[in-house]
């Protein structure tokens, strides 16, 4: 196994919040009472407002229900997962995912306006991310300041979250208001990112991910220490790959869990991105550093002394049948939803990854059901018949790895050319 249990938003959604400081967590009151974060500035010419559907519809959602008007809570009992010996205690939380919109025109600014009762350790908050050509952004909060997008995006998904620290706790909400304009942006390097990070194996089988999904024996998905790049439920837009350190076994898989240790460390993000730790070299996990050097006095964000280095938590499939790892390992990791370029969906799997275009080639690794995997042309081969259509096509990644045609259930983000 690898860490102690640390999957939770004790620290996510805790803090306090003024009016003035226009951050994204509404704070906890001396009492209920209702609480509006207002936008940083009078909406100008040419955005577009809408509220989010706050009706829970969907096994996205997770422990959140609708009831009088207002989105709470289903239970404030902590899972499993979140009973850490954390600072602060356990906490439940809850996530509403609503259904994306399709914007008037692109935007690259989204804020959020959010009326909201919290009182006696609850906390609400909201964030949004948008699509464009290569795929969805990471989450970004976006009361106060909003989410400022690199490149402009044609679609925004609104995600509430909510937590308590206390069985009397009140968290509600009541509306979610939207706004999307256009500000000045700067574009971002288009590489995918990698960086070399210690890995454990999440194990847990029967409980629950931070994305909602009850783990399976030998499951494939990996926790990443922060909700940032967390996929929702049985999707791929935020995938890694996970390499072993020789490059002989590699897994594409989907961001399904918070962990391990930290909940708030994107540490594969800039410093001027990063939501904590801004002070450590971009691809450093708090964790490690900690473990390492004694950084913030050897603990993680909730005071515990730091027992590994992990930056990473692969589930038993992955660990075992993707990686073939007998122990926990450093191993290389793409965060492919930094890059740019088409990508392929999963749609069955775990599919093998191939040297070459056809079964009679030797297997390099997995790429997991729902996993994004990046394409960079593709090939004639041996004529393979899966779930979606018989085909000779095969593609290659940019590992130089191969995965037939056959079992994508859908492509997007440009066009694929002939290798």
């Amino acid at each position: 196994m690898g860490c102690p249990p640390s999957r939770t938003l004790s620290v996510l959604l805790t803090g306090v919040l003024t009016a003035a400081a226009a951050a994204s967590l509404v704070p906890a009151a001396a009492r209920a009472a209702p609480v509006d974060v207002p936008a940083a500035t009078a909406a100008g010419p040419g955005v577009e407002r809408w509220s989010a559907d706050l009706a829970v519809a969907g096994g996205d959602d997770v422990n959140v229900r609708w009831s009088a008007g207002r989105l709470r809570l289903a239970g404030t009992r902590p899972a499993a997962r979140t009973r850490p010996a954390a600072v602060g205690g356990p906490v439940a939380e809850g996530a509403l995912l609503a259904a994306p919109r399709t914007l008037a025109r692109p935007a690259t600014r989204v804020r959020a306006q959010i009326t909201a009762e919290v009182a006696g350790g609850g906390g609400v908050q909201a964030q949004v991310r948008g699509w464009r050509a290569a795929g969805w952004t990471e989450w970004r909060e976006a009361a106060g300041v909003g989410a400022v997008f690199d490149r402009p995006v044609t679609r925004v998904q609104t995600r509430v979250l909510l937590t308590a620290r206390d069985p009397r706790a009140t968290a509600s909400v009541r509306a979610v208001a939207l706004t999307a304009d256009t500000v000045a942006t700067v574009s971002a390097a288009t590489a995918g990112l990698v960086y070399r990070v210690f890995a454990t194996r999440e194990g847990s089988v029967g409980g629950q991910t931070a994305n909602g999904r009850i783990i399976q024996v030998r499951d494939h998905f990996v926790a990443l220490p922060s909700r940032r790049g967390l996929s929702p439920l049985d999707t791929g837009d935020y995938t890694v790959r996970v390499c072993t350190t020789s490059g002989s076994r590699c897994e594409y898989a989907p961001v399904w869990d918070v962990g391990p240790w930290n909940t708030r460390d994107d540490y594969w993000n800039p410093s001027a991105v990063r939501e904590n730790w801004k002070d450590l070299p971009q691809g450093r996990p708090e964790v490690q550093a900690a473990y390492q050097s004694g950084y913030h006095g050897g603990r993680d964000q909730f005071g515990r002394t730091v027992r590994n280095p992990a930056g990473i938590d692969l589930a038993d499939g992955t660990f075992w049948d993707g990686l073939r790892l007998t122990d926990n390992a450093w191993v290389d990791v793409a965060y492919l939803w930094t890059g740019t370029g088409p990508r392929g969906v999963v749609g069955d799997g775990p599919l093998n990854v191939r040297t070459g275009p056809g079964t009679g080639y030797g297997v390099r690794g997995l790429a997991a059901r729902y996993a994004n995997v990046p394409i960079q042309c593709y090939v004639v081969g041996q004529t393979v018949t899966g779930p979606y259509r018989t085909t000779n096509r095969w593609n290659r990644l940019a590992g130089g790895q191969y995965v037939s045609h056959a079992y994508l259930a859908a492509v997007y983000g440009g066009t694929v050319s002939l290798c």
